[in-house]
């Protein structure tokens, strides 16, 4: 039996199509979500949600969470106390995680926060530092990857609404690095930010802190500043200390 060409073409045609609607999330691997590969395993990664209940998550005041923050597989910190925070204090790690945004979100992910209580006056956002998390386009002091009101992002690796991106963060001693979607956007060398306000290029920043003098150890948290963020697939790396050639997540 002949096979007609153009029906070959059709079903070529078709195949590429549904191809194309694969969701961004199925991609990734095909790694079951909030789960460690063996790899990562035998590498020392460490999970940090398991996408069903807040174990190993609390309220900066140290409270236990509801589990109306856990939402299809995700954290959402959306609405809590400032932040939802994991309950142990970190010091040099690789933090791996995804997450996708609502429209108009601003949130962020904080590292190295500490101590828990914010000084009179101040947000608990003064004791740590942000990697910005928003709904935008540009690039500069506060779009998605900046090290927030300290160092810009290089470019926007964002993607759309709805859609899941992946961040992953270095924190080893003075340094501090940001990949957004597997392109590096910021960095920072904590020892050169030696004036409150102030940047090493002289210019002015909102923090009335030497950041050469920030802790060095602290805690993770997910911003919450009015709307809905999701985050899912929240994995730690343990590093010894100025250790940068570690192996990055599998997913």
């Amino acid at each position: 039996m002949k096979t007609d060409p153009r029906n070959c073409l059709a079903s070529f045609f078709l195949s590429l199509f549904l191809l194309c609607m694969v969701p961004d999330n199925v991609s990734r691997l095909g790694a079951a979500e909030n789960t460690l590969t063996d790899k990562e395993q035998s590498d020392g990664w460490l999970l940090l949600f398991d996408g069903k209940t807040t174990n190993g998550w609390m309220s900066p005041k140290g409270q236990p969470l509801t589990m109306t923050h856990v939402q299809d597989g995700s954290l959402n910190p959306h609405p809590c106390d400032y932040m939802l925070v994991n309950a142990k204090s970190w010091e040099n790690y690789r933090l791996s995680l995804d997450f996708k945004i609502s429209p108009g979100c601003n949130s962020g992910v904080f590292v190295r926060t500490f101590p828990l209580t914010a000084r009179p006056g101040k947000d608990l956002g003064y004791n740590g530092i942000e990697i910005a998390i928003d709904d935008t386009r540009t690039v500069g002091l506060h779009d998605t990857g900046a090290i927030y009101d300290l160092v810009a992002t290089e470019r926007n690796a964002m993607k759309a609404v709805g859609q899941w991106n992946q961040l992953l963060i270095l924190c080893d001693q003075n340094r501090i690095e940001v990949e957004l979607n597997g392109q590096v956007v910021s960095k920072i060398n904590l020892d050169l930010w030696s004036e409150p306000h102030r940047r090493p290029d002289g210019s002015r920043h909102k923090f009335d802190l030497a950041f050469q003098k920030h802790p060095r150890t602290g805690f993770i948290g997910l911003q919450d500043h009015g709307a809905d963020c999701w985050y899912q697939n929240i994995k730690i790396l343990p590093l010894p200390a100025s250790t940068v050639d570690s192996v990055p997540p599998t997913k």
